[in-house]
């Protein structure tokens, strides 16, 4: 099972969008995919169809219950051939839960491994800051997308992320790669927009996806549906581009 981590802690850069829409395009093309929402907001549960409110165990159980089987947290979508753990507010308690663990930066690596022959891919939906959380999701995974938004403010957040995994792939986990960076709320009629994919292209090189994400009414509408934007408004842009990016990605 290939694990892939959307992590940026700095916030609206469209991680949650990603990891949805991503994982919803590999599960359209025949791939068992598991999401597992990381952020005690719980966007990607809402945006997959459940009620965070109404979910009895969820990711924060994952964490915290070992007596519970990885396999017993896990909801199916409304998206055929992908599977959820889900995530509600009390996850943003578990920090306090994990200080006093041996370990603590291996539990979700553990966890996920009880699961690892019953999908082809995971995805994981970082919240926004470098807690023990993403910790977590970077220690368990093989690769990291790291989506952008294309302003100025960008590029110092990204630089942060940048130390954090090389902290992580030097203290727990050497085989994790930065698989892109994705630039997201591309405005290509704006001079900033053209101006900063040129500095991050220019800066980064091919670290950066050869797809982009445009800004697009439709897929910023899918959330608010409940759905991903395959089945809210499958010919809008926001859905071919993400198709694109799952077949770039492989």
């Amino acid at each position: 099972m290939r694990t892939l981590a959307i992590a940026n802690q700095k916030g609206g850069c469209g991680k949650t969008t990603t990891a949805v829409n991503l994982a919803s395009a590999f599960a359209l093309s025949g791939k068992r995919v598991l999401l597992i929402d990381l952020d005690p907001q719980a966007h990607a549960t809402l945006g997959l169809g459940c009620d965070p409110e109404c979910a009895e165990k969820t990711v924060y159980n994952l964490f915290t219950d070992s007596s519970i089987p990885a396999s017993e947290l896990i909801t199916n979508s409304n998206v055929e051939g992908l599977s959820l753990i889900p995530s509600n507010i009390l996850l943003s308690g578990v920090e306090l839960d994990l200080a006093s663990m041996e370990n603590r930066e291996y539990v979700l690596s553990k966890r996920i491994g009880e699961v690892n022959g019953s999908y082809d891919m995971c995805m994981i939906d970082c919240s926004p800051s470098l807690s023990l959380l993403t910790i977590n999701a970077l220690v368990a995974s093989d690769d990291v997308i790291i989506p952008v938004q294309t302003h100025y403010y960008a590029l110092e957040g990204l630089r942060q992320l940048l130390e954090t995994v090389d902290i992580v792939q030097s203290r727990f986990n050497e085989n994790l790669e930065i698989l892109g960076v994705l630039l997201t709320f591309v405005e290509s009629r704006t001079k900033l927009s053209r101006e900063v994919q040129r500095q991050m292209r220019e800066h980064f090189g091919d670290l950066v996806f050869d797809t982009v994400i445009h800004k697009d009414v439709r897929l910023a509408e899918a959330p608010s549906a409940h759905e991903p934007v395959f089945s809210y408004a499958p010919d809008s842009t926001g859905a071919i581009e993400h198709k694109i990016l799952a077949e770039e990605i492989g």
